[in-house]
């Protein structure tokens, strides 16, 4: 059953325009996750220059006849591990954000994406701006009712 009809006029509009702000959440947290995904690829790619300059002797050759040390390598190696973690969870727990905004539950899960996505966002802007958003309309009282309704 369709409660919009029961309404007042300015409530319709009101609930119109939160269902709008829901819809461009959920698709703006999956381009986050798009983002962040791709920023996989720059690791996965910039792990492969360091790889082949470090490992390849031809390539290390100074007039010494010593080259960067390998354990420099295996140091760095778990940079290139712990950030390929962080944006595989940042990605993950946005795609998981974005559907549960789209179904209406799990908001308390979205506001928490939404504050890591301030503080801890690789996308300074895009996840900052995002965060943001994602508050100002979460926290409003007539998207609490909307997720409620959908609870039922």
């Amino acid at each position: 059953m369709d409660q919009t009809n029961e309404l007042p006029p300015i409530l319709k509009d009101q609930r119109k325009t939160d269902v709008e702000h829901l819809r461009l959440l959920s698709i703006f947290h999956y381009v986050n996750a798009g983002l962040t995904a791709t920023g996989l690829l720059f690791l996965a790619g910039h792990y492969a220059i360091m790889h082949t300059v470090f490992t390849n002797p031809a390539l290390t050759k100074s007039p010494k006849g010593d080259g960067p040390p390998l354990e420099f390598f295996k140091v760095f190696l778990w940079f290139y591990v712990l950030g390929a973690v962080f944006l595989t969870v940042t990605a993950t727990l946005n795609v998981l954000s974005a559907y549960f905004i789209q179904k209406r539950i799990n908001r308390v899960f979205s506001i928490i994406v939404a504050g890591l996505n301030c503080v801890l966002s690789m996308q300074c802007p895009i996840g900052i701006g995002l965060g943001v958003f994602t508050f100002v309309v979460l926290f409003r009282e007539s998207v609490r009712e909307l997720y409620d309704v959908a609870a039922r």
